[in-house]
């Protein structure tokens, strides 16, 4: 391992890797990620795959419109499958609550270009599945345009691409502590040692709470156990992601015809239990045979559980830190990291090379929340 590095980046997730990866491409190629178990092995490894642009905020949305054209070459760019599909986002709307905060998140979407429609229960049926149970449904939101695609595979497709650039990427290494000295990023201590770096990012999820600690830097973040089920193989039937927040539900197809979808349990202590329960399975098959009958007789094979690492406003936090130079954030992403990771990757890289970010991130910094000038996405599950 080296024991310098232009770079080192905690967390070897999407971002991580992602960030990794567009560093390299800018020319800063001494590069190190840590990862403390295998890749993606975290909440990237956790998550249902889904990459929506239908958000009630402007900053997440822009950073998924964002993303979302950068998925849509990734395959190519990274020379990789990653079982990328836009097959669409299907959004359930059951009260009049559900009902009027749609209507404001269709028209701030609309007004920064997204392609999104209106659809009645009917128009459901028709034009986007027609084995949904519309029963109490008064209206969905629906872009074509979202999308899904394979977490692991993307990971493992921007380490690679990032490796072949001369980035290093050490697995099995945690990162025990961040180093400051003078007000500054000095570097990172694990296990195996000491790496001096004068940039360090943290992007390590639901844990970049108490690493941010050991630079004396308290982030307003907090991990929420979320689980998770998939079913066997089918034939396929089902393009789009479906959610609901009323139901505080998702799920959709994979490529491979396994279904795929979870719930947030609003009742979840907080902390960093990842363990599967009963109670899990049993709600969420419920709710599964009713919006969606077809699945009754289907068996699940496997079910788990990940962190979301939680912000208060479900905004991610992201860039330069306040007192500790060189230090940037790259979490908070409250479930959908994910989704924005090939835009939010791009923008720290390019702060990070000492380029003017595309996308203003300054209203995404943690110091939003020392004044309480934030506004709460309402479009989470």
């Amino acid at each position: 391992m080296r024991s310098s590095a232009e770079c080192v980046i905690i967390g070897g997730g999407v971002v991580g890797t992602a960030v990794a990866y567009y560093l390299a491409k800018r020319g800063m190629r001494d590069v190190v990620v840590l990862e403390r178990d295998f890749l993606a092995s975290g909440a990237t490894g956790r998550c249902g795959g889904g990459i929506r642009q239908q958000w009630s905020t402007e900053p997440n949305t822009r950073l998924a419109i964002e993303s979302v054209r950068i998925w849509k070459t990734l395959e190519d760019e990274l020379d990789a499958d990653i079982e990328f599909l836009q097959g669409g986002y299907l959004v359930l709307a059951y009260t009049d609550d559900d009902v009027a905060q749609f209507e404001k998140n269709v028209g701030l979407q609309r007004g920064l270009g997204l392609a999104v429609e209106t659809l009645s229960p009917e128009e459901i049926l028709t034009e986007v599945t027609p084995h949904l149970n519309t029963e109490g449904v008064r209206m969905a939101t629906w872009c074509a345009e979202d999308a899904s695609a394979n977490p692991f595979l993307t990971t493992q497709a921007y380490a690679d691409a990032a490796r072949r650039l001369g980035v290093e990427i050490e697995l099995w290494t945690p990162a025990c502590r961040i180093i400051v000295e003078g007000g500054r990023v000095a570097g990172v201590e694990t296990p195996r040692g000491k790496i001096s770096s004068p940039f360090v990012v943290n992007a390590a999820g639901g844990h970049s709470v108490p690493l941010a600690r050991t630079a004396g830097v308290e982030l307003p973040v907090t991990p929420y156990r979320r689980e998770i089920l998939v079913s066997e193989p089918l034939e396929r039937f089902l393009d789009p992601m479906i959610i609901s927040f009323s139901y505080g539900v998702y799920f959709r197809q994979t490529k491979h015809g396994a279904v795929i979808g979870g719930f947030a349990d609003p009742d979840a202590p907080e902390g960093f239990d990842e363990s599967s329960s009963l109670a899990f399975l049993v709600s969420m098959t419920k709710k599964l045979r009713h919006l969606m009958p077809i699945l009754a007789p289907v068996k699940i094979v496997r079910q788990w559980a990940g962190l979301y690492d939680v912000t208060p406003d479900a905004q991610p936090i992201l860039g330069a830190t306040d007192g500790v130079e060189g230090l940037f954030q790259a979490n908070g992403f409250s479930g959908h990291g994910f989704m924005i990771a090939p835009k939010v990757a791009e923008l720290l890289a390019q702060a990070i090379a000492g380029e003017e970010p595309e996308l203003d991130i300054e209203r995404l910094n943690a110091r939003r929340f020392e004044g309480g000038d934030f506004t709460q996405d309402r479009s989470v599950v």
